[in-house]
C-alpha cells in the first residue's frame, strides 16, 4: 500500500501545508494553529508517518503554532533507496529546511523513539533555532560501550526460523512485511487493550514498503554511548525525557540514562509502553504543555552539567 490509502477523518486539518526538497527528496510538512511559540513534532522511524501525532495535534494547536514534518521514507515524503539518504544528519537537515520554509525562527522539539537523535543534532548544530527538547521513549545507544564492527550483520543474515525479535530481519521483512509490523507494534503498545493503536500503526507502516524500511535500518546512526555523550554534552537548551516503565522496545534505563547525560528531568510513566503519546495522549499532552509553558515563562532549567557524571 502507498500514501494514496484513504485517510481517516481528522479531528483537525492543517491551516497550511507544503513541501521542501533536498537533493531531489520531497519532504512534506503541515502547520496548525498560530502564535509566537512553535512546537515542532519531529518524525520518528519511517516505519510510521506523521499521523502518529494525531493525539497531540488538535490539543496543542489550540495553544501553539504546531509544525509537523513527514519523515522521508513514509507518508507524502519521498522514498530514496540509498541507506545514506536516511542518515540522522539528513533528517536534521530536513527539519532545518522546513523551519526556514515556514519562517520559523525557533521551535520546541517533541519527539518519540528515533526522533531524539535528529533532535539532538539540530539542537547542537543550530542551537539558535531550538528552544527546548522533549523526548518520549528515546531510542539512543545508552549502555553500549563496544559496538559491533558490523552492527547489521544479524539483520542481513537469513535465519532458519523467525520467532520473536528474530523477525527484526531484512529477509523476513521482504517476505512477511505486514506480519512484522503486527509483531513490532504489538510490542510498541505492550499495554492491555491497545488493539486500536496497533491497528493504526500497522496501517501507517503499510504506507511504505519493506525495501524502504530496510534502507532506513541500514542508515548511519550513533554507534555507542561515547558518541551519544559527546553529542549531549553540547546541548544547552532545556530538555525533558519521558519513558514508560514497561517499554518493550527501549528499556526504561535508556531514558533514565539519557536524562542523566542531558542533566534534565526524567518522568517515568508507570505501566506505559514505548509510545504513550498514542496510548495515553491526554497525560502526554499535559506534560508537553507544561514543558512548553516552562520555557515560555523562563522557569525551565538548562542542563545541570554538574550533575552529569563524566561531563566536561
Amino acid at each position: 500500500m502507498t500514501a494514496e490509502r484513504a485517510e481517516q477523518t481528522r479531528a483537525r486539518y492543517p491551516d497550511q501545508e507544503g513541501f521542501i526538497e533536498r537533493d531531489g527528496v520531497p519532504i512534506f510538512w503541515e502547520l496548525y494553529g498560530e502564535g509566537d511559540t512553535t512546537v515542532l513534532m519531529v518524525p520518528t522511524w519511517s516505519i510510521i508517518h506523521s499521523r502518529c501525532w494525531k493525539g497531540q495535534i488538535p490539543y496543542l494547536a489550540q495553544h501553539y503554532r504546531v509544525l509537523v514534518v513527514e519523515g522521508r521514507g513514509n507518508g507524502k515524503s519521498g522514498r530514496p533507496t540509498d541507506p545514506e539518504a536516511y542518515a540522522e544528519t539528513e533528517f536534521a537537515a530536513d527539519l532545518l529546511a522546513v523551519l526556514d520554509a515556514t519562517e520559523t525562527d525557533k521551535a520546541i522539539l517533541v519527539s518519540v523513539s528515533r526522533g531524539i537523535e535528529r533532535s539532538l543534532l539540530l539542537a547542537t548544530e543550530h542551537p539558535e533555532r531550538v528552544a527546548g527538547i522533549l523526548t518520549i521513549g528515546p531510542a539512543v545507544p545508552f549502555g553500549i560501550s563496544d559496538p559491533d564492527p558490523d552492527p547489521h550483520k544479524g539483520f542481513r543474515t537469513p535465519h532458519d526460523s523467525y520467532e520473536g525479535f528474530a523477525k527484526f530481519n531484512a529477509n523476513y521483512w521482504l517476505e512477511h512485511h505486514e506480519d512484522f509490523l503486527e509483531f513490532f507494534f504489538s510490542n510498541v503498545f505492550s499495554e492491555p487493550h491497545s488493539t486500536k493503536q496497533v491497528e493504526d500503526a500497522v496501517s501507517y507502516g503499510l504506507d511504505t514498503d519493506p525495501n524502504t524500511l530496510i534502507a532506513t535500518q541500514l542508515a548511519p546512526r550513533l554507534p555507542d554511548e561515547a558518541s551519544l555523550r559527546a553529542l549531549t554534552e553540547r546541548v544547552r537548551c532545556p530538555a525533558l525525557v519521558i519513558h514508560g516503565t514497561e517499554d518493550a522496545i527501549r528499556p526504561h534505563d535508556t531514558g533514565a540514562g539519557l536524562a542523566e547525560l542531558l542533566g534534565c528531568p526524567l518522568i517515568s510513566l508507570e505501566g506505559s509502553g514505548h509510545n504513550p503519546a498514542a496510548r495515553i495522549p491526554v497525560k502526554v499532552n499535559l506534560l508537553i504543555r507544561s514543558f512548553v509553558e516552562a520555557i515560555r515563562d523562563g522557569t525551565a532549567e538548562p542542563p545541570r552539567r554538574e550533575e552529569v557524571a563524566g561531563a566536561t
